[in-house]
């Protein structure tokens, strides 16, 4: 009996079908320092770095985690893909930098093109709005590994900052504030806690009145970029620090950028938390110290500025169609009080 790769379930065919099929919409990412199209080993990409004085490269890999599980059991794939790539920009967007390109990773059980198509066409999507080039990427066709339907996402990103600019907390004094940027939901982060008690009692096509949309559509909300609006306040104000809020929470991630010696105080009831995050811990009976640890809580990012520039970038984000928070303050370690 002979054997091929297509009777083990690799269809060779169907991905150079893929490749042929994505070709024009990534073109359509393309910086002027991309020099070659899709299809190569390798993406080429021209280090010209004019206006920057001493440059520095920022990269950082991610994936979108289980919410990908419910992108497959509704058959709707067209936001993962941005999820991924805002990610990516948000971690190092809050180092400063500036997102250059980005490089994906596809791996199913067998290759649905109309499944690949729309989770590429997200890329695309983000990148296009990131002004940032997808470059390259890696669809791996898995029989045996993934079962039919499933598929992971994997995502990587380069950036660059002026290396006087580079934002990685050491600037940060004990009496700055920090200011919360409202996240678009859950982002990409607390799936597996969600999931285990949302799905217990709603389907994914039901209509929620908390909500006021279907859980599915809730929790498919895309992770939202914070690139344009910080941009615009990096170019106006003096930033000690930025942290993007995902796995482990708030206050976790936060101090991830905290000097030692300091830590922060966060007031948790200076802004109301989304509706899904109330369902959540009521419908799960979700002790508050789990919900902290776990979620955003409806705060996708934390800038922390002097207590002198406080109030006006505040008023600055505002003038951006922002909804700013005025949420702590950084003290020293020891003496910590609790709201």
């Amino acid at each position: 009996m002979t054997h091929t790769y297509a009777d083990a379930g690799v269809d060779i065919q169907k991905g150079e079908q893929l490749v042929d099929h994505i070709k024009q919409s990534v073109k359509s990412t393309f910086s002027r320092s991309v020099l070659r199209g899709v299809g190569l080993f390798g993406a080429f990409y021209k280090a010209d770095f004019r206006g920057y004085r001493s440059p520095v490269l920022v990269s950082s890999v991610d994936g979108v985690g289980t919410k990908l599980i419910l992108a497959q059991k509704l058959n709707k794939h067209d936001t993962v893909g941005q999820d991924l790539v805002n990610h990516c920009v948000n971690d190092i967007l809050v180092c400063g930098a500036k997102p250059l390109f980005f490089l994906d990773y596809f791996a199913c059980g067998k290759l649905d093109l109309a499944v690949a198509s729309q989770v590429i066409d997200g890329f695309v999507k983000a990148c296009r709005l990131n002004q940032c080039s997808l470059i390259g990427g890696e669809t791996a066709e898995m029989p045996g590994f993934y079962k039919p339907g499933e598929y992971d996402l994997a995502g990587t990103i380069v950036g660059v900052v002026e290396k006087k600019k580079i934002i990685d907390g050491r600037k940060i004094r004990v009496g700055d504030v920090l200011i919360g940027m409202p996240s678009s939901g859950l982002h990409t982060n607390g799936y597996s806690l969600a999931r285990a008690v949302l799905l217990e009692r709603f389907a994914l096509e039901e209509y929620v009145p908390e909500l006021n949309t279907t859980l599915g559509e809730a929790l498919l909300a895309v992770h939202r970029s914070y690139l344009r609006v910080i941009t615009r306040l990096l170019e106006k104000f003096p930033v000690h620090g930025l942290a993007h809020i995902t796995g482990g929470g708030i206050e976790a991630n936060t101090m991830r950028i905290i000097p030692r010696g300091m830590h922060v105080e966060i007031d948790w009831k200076a802004w109301t938390r989304p509706p899904i995050f109330s369902l959540i811990q009521s419908l799960g009976g979700v002790s508050e110290d789990d919900m902290r640890r776990t979620f955003n809580l409806g705060i996708g990012l934390v800038i922390i500025v002097s207590r002198r520039n406080a109030d006006d970038v505040v008023r600055f984000l505002r003038l951006q169609k922002e909804q700013p928070v005025v949420m702590g303050e950084v003290t020293k370690a020891a003496g910590r009080r609790r709201y």
